[in-house]
């Protein structure tokens, strides 16, 4: 694949913005229904969350820390893709089965106590990464590679690690929906 860094960082903004919005839209939601389990091997809309947020404590550090290094190029410069990060970044893409995947323990949120406060947590994240985008147009996206959480030994080009992460927020987003629109209770009805 290769794309205009620009047109990549807007593509990533539009995602990241949907993703805000709906986040937002989940704030008020009663601490039950954002901590339901539709059965105990899933996870709730607070997990889901929080398991993004844990995945963003370690890639927004990084990606910064590679930005720092990062020679200036042309927003219009083409980002190439590499084959190891294209792929991981469309096996991230919501499809409409969702396959499971197997999380490294530490990155699982499963039997945590959470509260909204995850929610929130979620939301500084993408506003964090919106902020980021701005500055990313004139940074070097295919020479510039970002370590990432399997394995310390792979590094992933910028474009790809942020496409890979913006993917999965997504990814984790349609589930928490899911999630939410299983509640047996519709929200504001009583009983």
């Amino acid at each position: 694949m290769s794309i205009t860094q620009q047109d990549l960082i807007a593509d990533l903004k539009i995602r990241t913005q949907r993703v805000l919005e709906e986040a937002k839209s989940m704030v008020g939601t009663d601490e039950n229904i954002l901590n339901h389990k539709p059965s105990p091997e899933r996870w709730s809309v607070l997990e889901c969350l929080e398991h993004l947020n844990r995945y963003g404590n370690y890639y927004l550090p990084e990606v910064k820390r590679v930005m720092q290094k990062s020679p200036t190029v042309s927003a219009s410069k083409a980002f190439r893709t590499g084959w190891l990060g294209d792929y991981f970044a469309k096996s991230m893409l919501p499809k409409e089965k969702l396959n499971t995947m197997k999380t490294f323990k530490s990155m699982n949120p499963a039997g945590s106590d959470l509260t909204e406060a995850a929610l929130y947590r979620f939301i500084e994240q993408q506003q964090e990464w919106m902020k980021l985008f701005d500055q990313l147009p004139t940074k070097e996206l295919t020479r510039s590679r970002t370590g990432i959480t399997i394995s310390k030994w792979i590094r992933l080009r910028l474009g790809d690690t942020l496409r890979v992460v913006i993917y999965h927020n997504q990814r984790h987003l349609v589930q928490a929906q899911k999630v939410r629109a299983e509640w047996p209770i519709a929200e504001g009805a009583e009983g």
